[in-house]
């Protein structure tokens, strides 16, 4: 079974917001860092993975997804830094990449 991520990228501390879901968190990290794939990411310069989450199956991360669009931007902030308090960029941080679960 492959992994299903939701995770939240921003442009700064406090900057702008993303979040996303995918099945392949790294790969898509990339994509956003890399402007690639356009749009919304790109035009603000949001890439810098602050948060994640994982789970078994799409449909639960995409509910997760959804319903952490709808909180507030508040609920969000204490959200990333209950975890990642100095909003560090996970996705350069070897031990975070090393420890995604592999399918």
């Amino acid at each position: 079974m492959k992994a299903c991520f939701v995770y939240i990228l921003a442009s700064k501390r406090n900057g702008t917001l993303y979040i996303g879901v995918t099945n392949d968190l790294v790969r898509r990290v990339i994509e956003h860092k890399s402007g690639s794939i356009g749009g919304f990411t790109t035009r603000y310069a949001v890439s810098i993975l602050v948060y994640y989450e994982v789970y078994d199956n799409m449909y639960d991360a995409i509910l997760r997804g959804k319903r952490l669009k709808r909180w507030k931007r508040q609920w969000k902030i204490q959200l990333i830094e209950g975890h990642n308090p100095k909003w560090q960029d996970l996705f350069s941080d070897d031990r975070a990449i090393m420890s995604l679960p592999k399918d």
